[in-house]
């Protein structure tokens, strides 16, 4: 009787060990584009430019004197309305903006 009560007993383990799992599948959460910019620095100086989506400049990047730079802007969404700014180094405001820019995928902008 003891026999058949381990066997049932394995039985059940075996069956439950081997039998059909849950699973769950989902889609990976969509990416949003990477927003960029295509910027041409004419200046004879190096500029930092800075995007603004609400009340304060975020910096992206520095691009030296007479150069082309593919910037990426981080955390700012296909279609945000932005001010796009450029400043010569050495300068506090001043410079050069571009206002009412729609981020895309690649804004193309230069400087003068």
């Amino acid at each position: 009787m003891r026999t058949i009560a381990i066997m049932v007993g394995i039985a059940t383990l075996t069956a439950t060990a081997c039998g059909p799992r849950k699973v769950e599948v989902q889609t990976a959460p969509t990416q949003s584009a990477e927003v960029a910019i295509h910027f041409t620095n004419n200046l004879a100086t190096a500029v930092n430019v800075y995007v603004n989506t609400g009340s304060s400049d975020m910096f992206v990047r520095q691009v030296n004197a007479k150069a082309v730079e593919h910037i990426a802007v981080p955390g700012v969404s296909v279609g945000t309305r932005a001010t796009l700014k450029a400043i010569p180094v050495g300068q506090q405001s001043g410079g050069y903006s571009r206002t009412g820019v729609t981020m895309t995928e690649m804004v193309s902008w230069s400087v003068p």
